[in-house]
């Protein structure tokens, strides 16, 4: 009985590929009527088999866009927005008017795609304007005296005062955001890395500076007794009062703060004396 119903399934495949291939449009004449139909109609079939013939050029244009973007924007966003510009571009195209589709269409996916990064854009439209316009006065500007502009001449181009000139630029360079996960070359390395691996870690601790620091400290404490460093930590890191330093050593409180300041000022002293020492 398996058997048979492979033998059915097989003999039925043949023929769903030719029902298939018969569906899809072969020739320029064919694509056309399928739009006289869908026209006429409205059938949603017929759009979506229009939809999906011109699905290639979508991926081609969002490719070509994503060409020219940072690392962060993916292919599958822009794709995804193109697609609704080709829809509404398949519903708003006009057969009268003897334009081929694929060139109507392209500026509606294109322009979806831009709308979708617009959207996405952090920075006011306005700020991007006075961009364009400082950079398109700079460019005509070099193109006629064949070297940079000196400010003086762009304030003149775009006819602003110094002070209204300096307000532009300031306006035109908004700080940049890029994501941790953008990946960075390397050079030391010889490998491609995440910016976070990349980032410094301000709050890490210097290891030139931290055994600066050991240096200094066991130079410091050189001739000090266990029981005068005992006396140091509890105060100064612990934060015990002298009564209580003193009823942890067994001394009174007036020996605690004797032994103490006998302690700075040895240490001062020795400072003192060797200073050059240390700071060579």
């Amino acid at each position: 009985m398996v058997e048979k119903n492979v033998a059915v399934v097989k003999r039925k495949a043949p023929r769903a590929r030719r029902v298939r291939a018969k569906a899809a449009p072969q020739t320029q004449e064919e694509v056309q009527r399928m739009w006289a139909r869908f026209k006429a109609t409205g059938d949603p079939e017929l759009r979506n088999r229009l939809i999906e013939m011109y699905l290639p050029l979508v991926r081609y244009i969002a490719e070509r866009v994503l060409a020219k973007l940072p690392q962060n924007i993916e292919l599958d966003d822009l794709t995804s927005a193109g697609i609704f510009g080709l829809m509404d571009a398949v519903n708003g195209f006009d057969l009268t008017r003897g334009v081929k589709f694929e060139t109507y269409c392209t500026t509606r996916i294109r322009g979806a795609i831009l709308d979708e990064l617009r959207s996405l854009d952090w920075v006011p439209r306005i700020v991007r304007n006075k961009a364009h316009r400082i950079d398109h006065a700079k460019s005509d500007l070099e193109g006629r005296l064949g070297r940079p502009p000196s400010e003086l001449e762009m304030r003149e181009a775009l006819g602003v005062s110094a002070e209204e000139f300096e307000g532009l630029i300031v306006d035109s360079q908004p700080r940049s955001i890029s994501s941790l996960n953008d990946k960075v070359r390397d050079d030391q390395s010889r490998g491609d890395g995440s910016r976070m691996n990349m980032t410094p870690d301000k709050n890490a601790l210097d290891p030139e500076e931290e055994l600066r620091k050991k240096e200094v400290t066991e130079f410091m404490l050189r001739g000090v007794s266990r029981k005068e460093r005992l006396i140091l930590l509890l105060y100064y890191y612990e934060d015990l009062t002298m009564r209580e330093i003193g009823a942890a050593l067994n001394l009174s409180e007036s020996r605690v703060c004797q032994l103490h300041s006998r302690i700075i000022s040895r240490l001062k002293l020795q400072l003192q004396k060797h200073q050059t020492e240390l700071l060579s």
